[in-house]
């Protein structure tokens, strides 16, 4: 079991360009209402399956040894679910509409970063990378917010800087 730092270290090195990483604080949110726009019509004991997933994904994300950064983004996930459950509650066109669109928008704005980044996303070489994926957005934002500098400067010793990566130059990897 990988912890944060080395999760996000792993994350981050498909995640060095500033453009990519700004898709990703649109894409991402926009998959994950996606999944619990989806998930949201269909329970297990009363509860709808996008919470009993959420609630997967928090105590996955609380035992990663980052206790502040678990909270946030399964908070931040809390919300995305809040959202979605209304959206799931129209017509079996709108439910769709709402749910494969988002999902669908979400996953183009993705791509759209990684051609900045000049690399495939970071799930095509470990599925794990699709939980970890909330959690970078979420650190993202609470480095931008002032918390983690210590998890940040580990980012960035092991991996290197944010950047701007010329489109015109050949990838080197």
């Amino acid at each position: 079991m990988r912890n944060a730092t080395d999760l996000m270290v792993q994350y981050a090195t498909y995640h060095r360009d500033r453009r990519n990483i700004a898709t990703h604080f649109v894409g991402i949110p926009l998959i994950v209402l996606a999944v619990g726009v989806l998930l949201a019509r269909a329970s297990l004991f009363g509860v709808s399956l996008a919470w009993i997933v959420w609630a997967l994904a928090t105590a996955w994300y609380l035992t990663r040894g980052n206790l502040v950064l678990g909270l946030a983004t399964s908070a931040a996930n809390a919300v995305l679910m809040l959202l979605a459950h209304p959206l799931a509650a129209g017509s079996m066109a709108a439910w769709l509409a709402w749910g494969v669109g988002t999902f669908v928008v979400g996953w183009i704005i993705q791509f759209i970063g990684h051609y900045y980044e000049g690399r495939k996303p970071a799930f095509v070489d470990d599925l794990v990378g699709l939980l970890v994926g909330p959690m970078f957005v979420t650190a993202e934002g609470l480095f931008a917010a002032g918390w983690g500098r210590a998890l940040l400067a580990e980012i960035e010793r092991r991996v290197g800087p944010t950047h701007l990566r010329d489109l015109a130059a050949p990838i080197a990897h």
